[in-house]
């Protein structure tokens, strides 16, 4: 009987889609094999985000934050990320990864679903944690298996890919029943959420403001555009009180690491010391926050011991970054680099990211200003373009640093970033995603798609830079798919184009 009862936990792991070799499900691995066979959605809730969270903050230091300028990982070896060279075997670990905890979060509205424990809150949450973890597999990948995903159980071992216009029509489904089962839910268990802390109006708020982002995504989209401007519309000026959507910092989703038990950051868990010192940081993004004044790498008034907020060393010449993309052997010395737990500064600890408890972001309040003001911009809502914009700046330093009390138009003329009644369109959009760009920090690989999407920031281009100097528009699909699924991998790429970098997804092309 054991023989055949672990037989079976194998085979069903297998189920799930992921290819061999991958996690075995969520609820195998952590159920009491004593205790109760079924977990519930309280049980499964937490684990489950902070497995999301860890493969999310994972690609977004070493991919994200190498790809936009934020680090560089200097070094003269081939497939160096910051050259626009990425290895095919690194598309493995958030393909792999993020649907097991998609797997997690189904099976959460599955039992919440049941007839033995009907719960509208878990599945409205589960709803808008499957919306957003597809939507960084799409945005990552592109095509991608969607409607057939996660269905080993009823025997469908090689799913398709859905078309990316598909996966995200079926999110935006997601959004539109979780926010109809999040009107007026219950709260949850403040103990199985370490996001909200179970409020479920939280949730269903952070739900309709994902929502903003990804419409956003598609509204250049030539046959969806103009349906994805509507619904922009309708959510914001039409019906807000039907679609409520955060007010304040304190709305952010944000799974706040407080260094106990599981709910430590895995920077402190999976990067030694050393490695969280190693990259340097990139001149485009030091370089802004220091000639801004910005009290987040201020170290007088802002910061603690002599430590910026950020947690940001100097190097021989100050507050000094690296070039991103240079050619092999013409690299700068390092400068500035963050400090890690280790570090001391002035006899004592440093202020350190690495176990900052703001480090799992999933969306904050600044973002969804700079959203607003680019829809304003274009003139899709009501409301002023620069009072969004200056609600995203101030929002953007007030997460890190709340008594920060100098007026933000003082901080923007400082800055030379203010609106200017001289500013088109073109001058307006790459000051909000200049300032975007910082709000971004630290949200999985959202600066890479905005940029994709935009071409805002303005990035320098470095002599040494591959893929024909044009930022990588996906990665490709996990090496092991082409043989685990081979029919519908070849459908995918006679679909997309070639499972390339270069090539581009649905929502980039015209």
């Amino acid at each position: 009987m054991k023989t055949i009862l672990r037989i079976t936990m194998i085979y069903m792991s297998i189920l799930v889609f992921i290819a061999p070799g991958c996690q075995k499900d969520f609820k195998e691995i952590n159920t009491d094999p004593n205790g109760t066979p079924t977990a519930s959605p309280a049980q499964l809730l937490a684990p489950a985000l902070v497995n999301a969270l860890t493969v999310n903050m994972v690609r977004n230091r070493n991919l994200n934050n190498e790809l936009m300028q934020v680090t560089v990982n200097q070094t003269d070896a081939d497939a160096t990320i910051f050259r626009y060279e990425i290895r095919r075997n690194l598309s493995d670990y958030a393909w792999n990864n993020l649907y097991v905890q998609l797997n997690n979060f189904k099976d959460i509205y599955n039992l919440a679903n049941s007839t033995a424990n009907i719960d509208k809150s878990y599945r409205g949450i589960s709803l808008i944690c499957q919306a957003w973890i597809f939507s960084i597999l799409t945005d990552t990948y592109g095509d991608i298996p969607y409607s057939e995903a996660l269905q080993g159980r009823n025997l469908i071992f090689e799913p398709k890919f859905d078309l990316q216009k598909d996966v995200y029509a079926g999110i935006f489904q997601q959004l539109e029943e979780a926010n109809t089962l999040l009107a007026g839910a219950p709260n949850i268990s403040a103990g199985s959420d370490p996001v909200y802390q179970g409020n479920a109006s939280r949730w269903r708020k952070f739900g309709n403001s994902l929502y903003l982002r990804l419409l956003l995504r598609l509204s250049g989209k030539a046959e969806v555009a103009q349906q994805s401007i509507d619904k922009i519309k309708d959510i914001v000026d039409t019906n807000p009180t039907n679609y409520p959507r955060m007010v304040n910092n304190d709305e952010s989703a944000i799974l706040r690491w407080t260094g106990v038990g599981p709910f430590t950051s895995p920077y402190v868990l999976s990067v030694r010391e050393q490695d969280w010192r190693d990259p340097a940081i990139a001149s485009f993004f030091i370089d802004h926050l220091r000639d801004w004044n910005d009290p987040r790498l201020d170290i007088s008034t802002w910061g603690r011991n002599g430590v910026n907020r950020w947690g940001i060393s100097q190097g021989s010449n100050g507050f000094a970054g690296v070039q991103s993309g240079y050619t092999p052997g013409a690299g700068e010395p390092k400068q500035s680099f963050f400090y890690s737990i280790g570090s001391v500064v002035s006899g004592a600890p440093a202020q350190t990211l690495q176990n900052d408890p703001l480090t799992g972001m999933m969306m904050n309040y600044a973002e969804l200003q700079f959203i607003l003001a680019e829809a304003a911009a274009k003139g899709w809502i009501n409301g002023s373009d620069e009072e969004f914009y200056k609600a995203g700046v101030l929002n953007s330093i007030t997460l890190w640093v709340p008594t920060w009390n100098i007026s933000v138009d003082t901080y923007l003329f400082n800055a030379d970033m203010q609106f200017l009644p001289t500013d088109g369109l073109a001058e307006k959009m790459e000051k909000i995603h200049l300032q975007k760009y910082y709000a971004l920090f630290l949200t999985d690989n959202q600066q890479w798609y905005e940029y994709r999407r935009t071409g805002y920031p303005t990035l320098p281009k470095g002599a040494g830079l591959r893929n024909n100097g044009i930022m990588p528009a996906r990665m490709t699909y996990p090496v092991y798919v082409e043989s685990a699924n081979p029919t519908n991998y070849k459908l995918a790429v006679a679909a997309q184009g070639p499972d390339e970098i270069f090539t581009q997804v649905w929502w980039q092309k015209p």
